[in-house]
């Protein structure tokens, strides 16, 4: 599975490996558009990935802060996957803070337009409020 230190891995290949993005093009558009992050710095798609280093990697409300435990340039299944990197605690208590924070506050992202009951919903509540 995880391959010797003397190879090397472009960050892209190594994200797509590791199961953060579905596709390399995916990963390498998320690291062009500064949604990772390596030891605080904005890095290239072609950053070689290092056993140690520390990622930032924001994928929608999440933001993910992990070290980097094994090289992988194969994409296998998702236990496997788990074992190339290691999510720091702080990383994943602020997740789930943010997530409950979500919950509480009813913003689930609705995308598109109103239903039919929704917009009359939204006209009664207007009438009320004039």
């Amino acid at each position: 599975m995880t391959q010797e230190v003397t190879e090397t891995v472009r960050l892209d290949k190594w994200l797509w490996a590791a199961r953060f993005f579905k596709t390399r093009a995916l990963a390498k558009t998320a690291i062009e558009g500064g949604k990772v992050h390596c030891n605080g710095q904005r890095i290239k798609p072609s950053h070689k990935a290092i056993v140690g280093a520390i990622l930032v990697i924001r994928q929608g409300f999440a933001e993910k802060t992990v070290i980097i435990q094994a090289l992988s340039s194969q994409r296998r299944g998702a236990k496997e996957a788990v074992l190339l990197y290691q999510e720091t605690q702080e990383s994943q208590k602020l997740r789930e803070k943010q997530l409950a924070e979500r919950k509480a506050l009813g913003q689930i992202a609705h995308e598109g337009r109103p239903d039919k009951k929704q917009r009359r919903q939204l006209i009664d509540f207007n009438r009320k409020n004039l």
